[in-house]
């Protein structure tokens, strides 16, 4: 019962569906972000659609298929990096408010730093912490810091993940700041202030 509650928390707040949460969130509070419909389609497709592909690629892509969990969790990263790679390139190449390309530079750090850390580091930083995390504090910076109250999700995604044993809690705790960090960066290059 226990798995199976962890197993469906996991699942409702994989990365590119809290992506949608927030994409969703300023279409309808700040649609000065995306400026127009063609903005907002591409950063759906880019931040959302190009990661969640990742699930149902793996199966069929015989790199991956035949490494079960790590890759799923590898195939997810790559796919994950190239939309966010591709999005913040279509960004500087199309007319887009500063504020969405804050938003893309936010998930490609994001993205950057979690591989380095994986592959050069050898930490496990939690992607999933990262994902919920990010668009929660991209929330508070656009919308309100009263969506500060959506760090209350924070402790069943841990719970989720230490309950799978897919993370160490030192883990979950860099995920989370990493979007943090990536947040304040892009802001300072694209908007020149934090607040």
């Amino acid at each position: 019962m226990k798995k199976g509650l962890a197993f469906a928390i996991r699942v409702l707040t994989i990365a590119p569906v809290m992506a949608l949460v927030l994409l969703l969130a300023l279409f309808f509070a700040r649609r000065d972000v995306f400026g127009n419909t063609l903005n907002f389609a591409l950063a759906v497709i880019f931040l959302v659609v190009f990661p969640i592909l990742a699930y149902p690629l793996q199966p069929v892509i015989p790199r991956y298929k035949t490494r079960g969990r790590e890759g799923q969790r590898s195939l997810a990263m790559l796919m994950a990096f190239l939309g966010y790679v591709l999005g913040l390139v279509c960004a500087l190449l199309l007319p887009v408010s500063r504020y969405l390309l804050v938003i893309y530079m936010t998930y490609l750090l994001s993205a950057l730093i979690l591989i380095a850390l994986n592959k050069v580091f050898g930490i496990k930083a939690s992607g999933h912490a990262c994902g919920v995390s990010g668009p929660i504090f991209s929330m508070v910076y656009f919308i309100s810091p009263w969506i500060l109250w959506g760090l209350l999700l924070l402790p069943a995604v841990y719970w989720a993940s230490l309950k799978m044993g897919r993370h160490t809690g030192v883990e979950l705790v860099i995920g989370t700041a990493i979007p943090t960090g990536a947040l304040l960066i892009s802001i300072l290059i694209f908007v020149g202030r934090p607040f």
